[in-house]
């Protein structure tokens, strides 16, 4: 696998809190409803992975929440294409799972859940930890065929608009 989308190593940023990657990701996946290789599935969050620290790093974004917000966002989809309250629910199982695979402090914890109650939503946020979850997940918009635009990321988002389209269409 692309070292780039091995969702398990914890290559990522310098000092990002260790916690447990793969005892959440085993989790994840053992109680994910919707194809492993579908458009929402695996790969999909590695991408979003990358974007998140790539755009964090950038932002001063919380990484440990921007990870976490890649591996989750989608776990609670009930289908491919509409399902409006998929953040809603991975939100609270987010919470469920804190302290058991991760530990958030209660500012981080509502942070990841607002990121992920509000990330099909198209808003920008001031917040630069949200925002950096929302652009992750908008610069994967390729896998369906959409090209993410400008007015609906942040800045540095921006400018990884063209790479990022490359990317999720090999």
């Amino acid at each position: 696998m692309n070292s780039k989308l091995d969702l398990l190593s914890p290559n990522g940023p310098e000092n990002l809190p260790l916690f447990d990657r793969s005892g959440l990701l085993k989790a994840v996946l053992g109680q994910f409803r919707i194809s492993r290789h579908g458009v929402h599935g695996p790969s999909h969050w590695a991408r979003v992975r990358s974007h998140a620290f790539t755009v964090g790093k950038a932002t001063g974004a919380d990484l440990l929440v921007v990870e976490l917000f890649a591996f989750l966002h989608d776990s609670q989809r009930e289908n491919e294409w509409i399902d409006p309250h998929h953040g809603s629910r991975a939100a609270e199982y987010a919470s469920s799972l804190n302290r058991t695979f991760f530990d958030l402090n209660a500012d981080q914890l509502d942070t990841l859940c607002l990121a992920m109650r509000g990330h099909s939503d198209g808003g920008i946020h001031p917040d630069a930890t949200i925002q950096s979850c929302w652009d992750a997940d908008r610069l994967d918009l390729g896998r369906v065929g959409i090209k993410p635009q400008a007015r609906y990321l942040s800045e540095e988002a921006a400018n990884h608009i063209e790479q990022a389209y490359v990317w999720c269409l090999q």
